[in-house]
């Protein structure tokens, strides 16, 4: 019995020191801050590509500047919890954001690159977790729910 107390306390204290770890471990901007046109995916199941060509999918067009666009990316990427901006700004069409899990404070970096279209602008963006090999999805479903986000705020 007092072997099984022993190891439930060195558990909590490693998942302690875990979610401390997690939680400021750095963002440093010249590695995450990427131009999703560029940027190669992974083979992990943890990423996303939204891109015009050779991504997984694409996104819509809106009938706003790219400038307007990229502040309301901006302001919806920062309405998230946890999440901040670590590279770019909005003035540059270029933004890369990084938000982080609710329990354990992983990190998942977005980069998002606002791009001119015919009567308006559409968007491209890479989004990837740092640790693990798969992110359950939570990737692509940020991105969706940016997209109809965007969509509330602009039409379309």
């Amino acid at each position: 019995m007092k072997l099984f107390s022993y190891l439930v306390v060195i558990l909590l204290m490693a998942s302690a020191a875990g979610a401390v770890y997690f939680r400021k471990v750095a963002d440093d901007p010249e590695i995450w801050h990427v131009d999703p046109l560029t940027a190669v995916k992974p083979d992990t199941p943890n990423a996303i590509l939204v891109r015009p060509d050779g991504g997984d999918r694409t996104m819509p067009g809106y009938d706003v500047s790219p400038e307007e666009l990229a502040k309301a990316i901006d302001a919806v990427a920062l309405a998230e919890p946890r999440t901040e901006r670590i590279g770019g700004r909005p003035e540059a069409l270029w933004m890369t954001y990084v938000q982080r899990s609710a329990l354990w404070g992983f990190p998942d970096y977005i980069s998002v690159k606002v791009l001119p279209k015919e009567g308006g602008s559409t968007w491209a963006a890479f989004s990837r977790a740092r640790f693990g090999h798969s992110d359950l999805g939570v990737n692509a479903a940020r991105l969706e729910r940016w997209q109809g986000a965007l969509r509330d705020r602009l039409g379309g």
